[in-house]
């Protein structure tokens, strides 16, 4: 299958790429502007990743990615842009309105021979350029970002590439909700337009069918009964999936052997959604030495804006307050953006698991949950920390708080390479089950779940739930380790309990003998957070005369953060 072959050449070749790794990290500036930082990912690092990429891809077959979508935020002003991850990871291009393609076999492109990668981007327009920031175009990303073909994406439908020549045309989810600018011939909207009419994709080709037609052939033998039993709810949601052949020879499958035939006669298409994510999950989610250096600066700098929020936070403060302080820091120490929306939560709010509304006026003595992360050249941190406003924990919230520490240490010991995905969840789990059940909370361990409902870990990266295969850990990825218990007011239970809500979460390196806390500089105990929250904050604030407000004098952070030593185990 084209998921078995990707998966497994991808896995050998990354295997050699981290072998070949040890050489010093090399950084590079991006010239589209006059100083820039010097320090994003050198180009050497996005060509090693497309040549494991298009060396994994079957013969015959393209593959083809795009820029994320330009969004409107309201009228004529648009949201800050933001690239897509896979996009940028390939390529280092951080502009909108482009297409990736991989070739396996080398083409002749624009009439150029011997091509195996064309990026088509945005042209040069200086007076747009005025307007609305600089462009490299097609020059500028050749000479920069150092791709063997670039040319504008008006191009692209004129390059001439011999779409009914691949056997198989690979590509990600298509950018759908996209705005065509009336204007411009060659934006995101016409470019996946010109794709969709030149490699001959139906108009009735339906990429869940694809995904799903994955999922069976990944799952249909190992885990056959939860597989049929999806599929026969499936069918009678859609009544499509009853008409479906193949997935009804397979529901008609009683033994292994004949699932394993049914599955075997998968309709043959030259259209794959599905391998290409797959090859991408596998990559991403073995973080390189260049990686690693852009995930340490993020991490360092949300741990810092923790501490620092943690000497300056205030019951008269506001969440919203609260969120700008952690922000300041990202901003202050070159992050270009937070890695998600920031979750500022107190009491209540807090037992919302993505809370982002961040309005409450002042946040009082409820527990203050902050689940925060800066993003640096791309790379996320994502670290959440409790604190309590007056900078003493209750005692209902010390119980609480101290639980779901014990969670995680719990959790700690259990990344290591070769254990499985949920090691570290299953850990967290259990201890928290029997906490509770003491407490006298809940009183079997499955009632934990009302308490518990997320996940202790995901991947962590460029995306903030980054690509991953949830295999088993290995060394160089980096993971979160986030228990919680959040008891929103009316759980049935002791009303002392009501509305506390406790997440601790650390970014996690598996190493090879055991895993190291990338976040560990932001205090977890409750002695180290009372601690820090006793100390005097690098800003300070004074009532404002004549409003509600707080106004806010930054003193600065005088010392930017060096790298971290971080905690080894």
């Amino acid at each position: 299958m084209a998921h078995s072959l990707l998966t497994t050449s991808v896995r050998l070749l990354l295997a050699a790429s981290l072998f070949a790794a040890a050489a010093p990290v090399a950084s590079a500036q991006r010239a589209a502007g006059p100083d820039r930082p010097a320090d994003f990912l050198d180009p050497a690092f996005h060509k090693q990743r497309r040549e494991l990429l298009r060396q994994a891809m079957p013969a015959r077959s393209v593959a083809v990615l795009f820029a994320a979508p330009v969004r409107n935020r309201a009228n004529d002003v648009d949201f800050q842009y933001h690239q897509s991850p896979d996009l940028f990871y390939l390529t280092g291009y951080d502009e909108p309105e482009a297409m990736l393609v991989l070739f396996k076999e080398p083409q002749t492109i624009g009439g150029q021979a011997g091509i195996t990668e064309a990026l088509f981007v945005q042209p040069r327009n200086p007076q747009r350029e005025q307007w609305t920031g600089r462009r490299l175009g097609a020059t500028g990303v050749k000479e920069q970002l150092k791709l063997q073909y670039t040319a504008d994406n008006k191009t692209f439908a004129a390059a001439g590439i011999r779409w009914a020549d691949f056997g198989t045309v690979l590509f990600t989810e298509l950018p759908a909700d996209v705005r065509d600018d009336s204007t411009d011939p060659a934006d995101l909207f016409s470019l996946v337009a010109t794709f969709r009419q030149q490699a001959g994709i139906p108009t009735d080709f339906n990429p869940k069918q694809v995904e799903l037609y994955r999922t069976m052939q990944r799952y249909g033998v190992s885990n056959a009964a939860n597989i049929k039993g999806y599929l026969e709810n499936l069918s009678k949601e859609i009544p499509a999936l009853a008409q479906d052949a193949y997935v009804q020879s397979y529901l008609k499958a009683t033994t292994d052997a004949e699932r394993e035939k049914a599955l075997a006669a998968r309709p043959a298409s030259r259209y794959d959604n599905a391998s290409l994510n797959d090859a991408l999950d596998v990559l991403r989610q073995v973080k390189t030495p260049e990686e690693l250096q852009h995930l340490r600066k993020a991490i360092r700098i949300s741990t810092v804006g923790q501490q620092e929020v943690m000497k300056a936070v205030r019951p008269d403060m506001g969440e919203m307050e609260i969120q700008g302080l952690h922000e300041y820091v990202y901003k202050k120490y070159g992050a270009e953006f937070e890695g998600y929306p920031s979750i500022v939560g107190a009491g209540a709010n807090g037992c919302v698991l993505h809370y982002i509304t961040n309005d409450k006026p002042q946040v009082k003595n409820d527990l203050l949950l902050m689940d925060c992360g800066a993003e640096y050249h791309g790379y996320t941190a994502d670290v959440t920390r409790t604190v309590p406003p007056s900078g003493k924990f209750s005692p209902a919230q010390r119980q609480i708080y101290e639980l779901v520490l014990a969670a995680q240490e719990a959790a700690f010991q259990a990344c290591k390479p070769g254990a499985e995905f949920r090691a570290p969840h299953k850990a967290a789990e259990q201890v928290i089950a029997d906490g509770l059940i003491k407490l006298g909370i809940i009183q079997k361990p499955e009632e934990a779940r009302r308490y518990f409902p997320h996940g202790t870990s995901h991947y962590l990266g460029l995306d903030v739930h980054d690509r991953g295969t949830y295999g088993p850990l290995a060394a160089n990825q980096v993971i979160t380790v986030e228990p919680g218990i959040y008891i929103p007011e009316g759980s049935p239970c002791d009303q002392k309990w009501w509305n506390i809500g406790v997440r601790i979460e650390d970014d996690i390196l598996i190493t090879p003998t055991g895993w190291e806390n990338m976040s560990a500089e932001a205090p977890r105990t409750v002695a180290d957070i009372e601690k820090l929250m006793a100390k005097k904050a690098r800003w300070t604030t004074s009532s404002c005369p004549s409003c509600s407000l707080n106004s806010i004098w930054l003193n600065g952070l005088r010392a930017k953060p060096s790298s971290p030593s971080g905690a080894t185990s």
